[in-house]
């Protein structure tokens, strides 16, 4: 490629200019930045190159005596011209940049939001500006918390404040990052907080019930201490709470993926399964499963199994007319994870009861089991498939899979 000339862009079928290209990706640059030698990079495409250990300018060569990236405003709005001329072509107007936090800002920021002294609306201000710049790009949030911002809007959250509209603001920013266990272990050993907690989740704003939800994930999670995540599950309308946002509608899906994790950190320690049980998560949990992407699939399956494993809970799935076809059409279908949760929760569920062995060989378990213990799946998966196997034979029909050659060829051995 030489400088100034026009290379094909085969994917829109237009041409673009050479010096609107990144000399890295060679696409067309969003956000063009100029380092240290006078050479202008897309600005992903330079972090990338720098963040993997290169000290030198890609094009020349020469060392760079900074890593500042300076944006190359001229040149970005030529490029937003160019698509403007070439619309018609398909081409879309690329968005002008929002340019990363300065420490120094995100310092400033931070001193105004823990000044009790200063005027609420500053201190109101300081905090919506860092969950702005949080919500722009992970570069800002990595900056943010490199500063350790948790600690003064944890205060501020579970401080004696009547300014509700500064509490809600910094529990949508601390939910943000992640806590240290210290600090999961504080908020966790301390009754009133968790309780205070499970008030707003019955707050009338979906947005506060979601992040508070949020936050008590964090905590459940952040925490090894057995006795402390039993207290948290203990609280007074808790697991209640997460149900509810549970079944919120899809209108809200952040409620959906919060709602889960809460549930399964829960869920994790088994004093906490009966009281889910009783607050109506084997229901929310089928009546949602087709609804959840695969990570959130994968982490609702393990809940299930959990769930399953208390007599109460097995009872519950049990009596959903919708469990065993789901958990069946599950397998080989999502993720070798999602497979063996589904596995372990149909074989709970087959041990306790002859009826529901009967529905699963009718929803063709035995076609997905045959097929599983073929597969690439885990360990734990084919297992657990060769132990309904054995457990469903003798509720398989006469002229079933069970007496054909596909049986017989599998690597199941005959029981």
């Amino acid at each position: 490629m030489r400088g100034g000339s026009i290379e094909p862009l085969d994917i829109i079928g237009v041409q673009i200019p050479y010096h609107f290209r990144c000399p890295i990706s060679l696409e067309l640059m969003s956000d063009p930045v100029t380092v240290s030698t006078g050479q202008t990079y897309d600005r992903s495409s330079i972090e990338s190159w720098i963040a993997t250990g290169n000290t030198t300018c890609p094009v020349t060569r020469v060392p760079l005596s900074d890593f500042v990236l300076i944006p190359n405003h001229t040149l970005r709005r030529l490029i937003q011209n160019w698509c403007v001329s070439n619309r018609s072509f398909g081409v879309e107007r690329i968005p002008t940049p929002k340019q990363p936090a300065e420490p120094i800002l995100v310092r400033s920021l931070l001193t105004q939001l823990s000044n009790q002294s200063i005027l609420f609306e500053t201190r109101l201000s300081a905090i919506r500006r860092l969950r702005g710049l949080a919500r722009d790009s992970d570069k800002n949030r990595s900056l943010i918390s490199s500063h350790n911002p948790q600690t003064p809007l944890l205060n501020i959250f579970f401080s004696d404040s009547e300014k509700n509209e500064l509490i809600y603001e910094s529990l949508a920013l601390v939910v943000m990052f992640q806590l240290s266990e210290p600090e999961c272990n504080s908020i966790a050993s301390q009754s009133d907080r968790i309780q205070f907690l499970s008030s707003l989740l019955s707050h009338p704003s979906i947005e506060v019930r979601v992040n508070s939800a949020a936050l008590i994930e964090i905590v459940a999670a952040g925490t090894r201490s057995i006795d402390l995540r039993i207290q948290i599950g203990n609280a007074d309308g808790l697991m209640e709470g997460i149900i509810g946002i549970l079944n919120y509608p899809l209108a809200y899906p952040r409620a959906l993926k919060v709602g889960i994790k809460a549930l399964f950190a829960l869920c994790l320690v088994k004093q906490n399964r009966q009281k889910a049980v009783l607050s109506g998560a084997p229901e929310a949990l089928i009546n949602r499963l087709a609804d959840f992407e695969k990570c959130d699939a994968e982490r609702a399956l393990a809940t299930v199994e959990l769930l399953c494993r208390v007599p109460a809970g097995c009872a519950a799935f049990a009596a959903h007319a919708l469990t065993v076809p789901l958990l069946v059409k599950i397998i080989l279908k999502i993720s070798d994870r999602a497979t063996e949760y589904a596995a372990g929760a149909l074989l709970s569920l087959c041990t306790i009861s002859e009826a529901l062995q009967r529905d699963a060989v009718a929803a063709g378990i035995v076609t997905q089991l045959l097929l599983l213990v073929q597969s690439d799946c885990t360990i734990r998966a084919k297992r657990k498939a060769q132990m309904l196997l054995k457990l469903l034979r003798d509720s398989w029909p006469d002229d079933s899979i069970a007496n054909s050659d596909d049986y017989n060829c599998s690597d199941v051995v005959p029981f």
